[in-house]
């Protein structure tokens, strides 16, 4: 058994999950009423279900207690680069939903989910929930007063021992590698996910999952190529293409491929090496951006919730969606670094709509049927503006001191 659960982890998830998305649609066309098949889906929807909250508390709650106070102007200006362009990410995200509004098909009904009256009432559930009992919070998937909680007691524990710390770190890694197992059996997950929707609505399905997945793309393309840039003229007054495009064409790409910004560090150091950029830099603002700077994340979750906000007839106003983009920002910044990691902390953004944990849950199911094509362009945004922002930060500090600099250099 450990062999063969070895060399089944040898094989590529993407391709994993495109045989279990082909295999499913092919049962669900030809053959039904196999109910032995649905059941995959469920448990793979379960074990998520089970297992994200627990995963997003102990993740903030580590990275906080982790986090260290010390860093120059220049580290300072990256931190502030990568938040402002997640913010700028999911705002984008909101307006693309506004303009392309869409719909997910769910497998249950949702006519007991309630649609807050106003921005008032989406603030005071924020509230309320946010001083819910923390372990409540945990089992009931409450992810607002996970959330508090755990920063709180992040917070609290950044005067521990470094041996607490270290507890902490390794209690982190243990859940993140929980997820890493039932993420492995993704591809048996949607199996019965897509082979239940096809059967139940068609092929048309597929038509629905496309719309979606065009939003996304083309929602991370225009943050990659408009508002990025525009971040990066703002703070250097030169041309930002040139950076953009050795970004994507070094970082991004391989990132697409691997689907995981932790795995491409190494990749965005040699590059940033081969930009002449300040090592003491860079070897800090990399290993952080793959951790916070979350634009492509950011997108995900935003244009998910509103997704599925629009699918229950959730009216979203201006005051709501500008709350959603902050929060979808911080919840970025906290996603897990393993696949579809943003896609496990949609049921927090969900919350604020009054979206039962079990119906965004679908929505992370869904998540996955497209994160073939959605987690790996959300990777390769993710990855390259790592890069993006901590050679933005050096030439930006060399502008303000009247220093000349290239944007671009020593790359073959």
């Amino acid at each position: 058994m450990k062999e063969l659960f070895s060399k089944w982890n040898s094989i590529s998830l993407i391709k994993r999950i495109v045989t279990g998305l082909v295999i499913g649609a092919i049962l669900g066309v030809f053959v039904h009423n196999l109910p032995i098949i649905p059941i995959f889906g469920s448990l793979f929807v379960g074990a998520l279900r089970a297992v994200a909250p627990v995963l997003v508390f102990v993740l903030v709650m580590s990275s906080l207690a982790s986090a260290k106070n010390d860093g120059g102007s220049n580290m300072r200006t990256v931190i502030i680069l990568y938040i402002v362009s997640t913010l700028i990410a999911a705002v984008a995200a909101v307006i693309f939903s506004f303009a392309f509004p869409q719909q997910i098909t769910l497998a249950e009904a949702a006519e007991s989910t309630a649609a807050p009256s106003g921005v008032g009432e989406v603030i005071k559930n924020i509230l309320l929930n946010a001083v819910a009992n923390p372990v409540d919070s945990i089992v009931k998937g409450n992810y607002i007063g996970i959330l508090t909680w755990a920063s709180i007691f992040g917070i609290a524990l950044k005067k521990s021992s470094e041996n607490t710390k270290e507890t902490l770190v390794n209690i982190s890694d243990a859940v993140t590698q929980a997820v890493h197992w039932v993420i492995s059996f993704a591809p048996f997950g949607i199996l019965g996910l897509v082979y239940e929707t096809v059967s139940t609505n068609g092929v048309d399905i597929f038509v629905d999952y496309g719309k979606l997945i065009l939003i996304l793309v083309g929602c991370m393309f225009f943050v990659a190529l408009v508002t990025n840039p525009l971040i990066v003229f703002i703070a250097t007054r030169k041309n930002p293409y040139p950076l953009i495009f050795t970004c994507i064409r070094e970082s991004g790409i391989t990132a697409f491929f691997t689907r995981s910004s932790a795995a491409n560090i190494p990749m965005n150091m040699a590059l940033c090496e081969k930009l002449g950029l300040n090592e003491d830099d860079y070897s800090v603002s990399i290993p952080l951006g793959a951790t916070i700077n979350m634009d492509g994340a950011a997108v995900t979750i935003t244009i998910m919730t509103l997704a599925a906000a629009n699918t229950l007839g959730i009216e979203v106003d201006i005051p709501s969606a500008i709350i959603l983009s902050v929060l979808a920002t911080i919840s970025a910044c906290g996603a897990s670094g393993v696949a579809g990691g943003s896609l496990l902390l949609i049921p927090l953004a969900c919350s604020l709509f009054g979206i039962s944990n079990d119906i965004a849950m679908q929505v992370v199911g869904v998540g996955f049927i497209i994160g073939v094509i959605q987690d790996s362009c959300e990777t390769a945004l993710n990855s390259s503006a790592d890069v993006v922002f901590t050679a933005t930060a050096e030439y930006y500090k060399k502008r303000i001191n009247g220093e000349p600099f290239e944007m671009v250099k020593k790359v073959k």
